[in-house]
């Protein structure tokens, strides 16, 4: 997930699930960039020779070069291959699998962005029975389920073919409009 992606995902840390989010791996470079630029300041007070031009250039390069290897790192860690579900997880029973495609929803009931799409979610499972399976899946309820699907943030969801392959996974909330996009986008009729 790129740093743009996680802005804009509207997550609330709570939300989120993850422990080391990338935001806060960011704050903590900026934050020794503050603590170099502090001992500087510091240094120049009692009498020392103000830091050069080139010392300065090259601590602020070191700290963009640390950045930018993070969030490398994060995307690298990010990339998710397709699979098929393992439906052999303890706990809450996993979706059955059916001849229809499938949006599968994890979140929670405590979590802001999965309140306002649980109507969202019932509109669907309504409006496209028999055509899709749309399930919510209470991962606060079953942790189990965090790891099975290899989620990250709540809430995500997950779309899967009418044999149980992944097509595609989002993260955050995720409106009505931009899922039956999606739907259309990964060639699923639903109308």
């Amino acid at each position: 997930m790129t740093l743009s992606a996680i802005i804009l995902s509207n997550q609330c840390p709570p939300c989120t699930g993850a422990k080391g989010h990338p935001l806060a791996l960011l704050a903590a470079v900026a934050a020794v960039g503050l603590l170099v630029i502090l001992i500087g300041a510091i240094f120049r007070k009692k009498g020392t020779r103000p830091m050069s031009k080139t010392a300065r250039i090259t601590i602020v390069s070191i700290l963009a070069a640390a950045i930018c290897f993070i969030i490398i790192l994060k995307q690298r860690g990010s990339e998710e291959p397709s699979s098929i579900i393992d439906t052999n997880v303890p706990g809450e029973a996993l979706p059955q699998r059916t001849d229809l495609p499938r949006l599968v929803d994890l979140g929670a009931e405590t979590c802001i962005p999965c309140k306002l799409m649980a109507p969202i979610l019932k509109e669907l499972k309504e409006e496209y029975a028999g055509r899709v399976e749309i399930e919510f899946l209470d991962i606060d309820k079953n942790p189990d389920l965090v790891g099975a699907y290899r989620v990250r943030i709540k809430p995500t969801q997950i779309f899967y073919d009418a044999s149980g392959k992944e097509l595609f996974r989002h993260e955050g909330f995720y409106s009505k409009e931009d899922i039956l996009t999606k739907f259309k986008e990964l060639g699923i009729v639903v109308k």
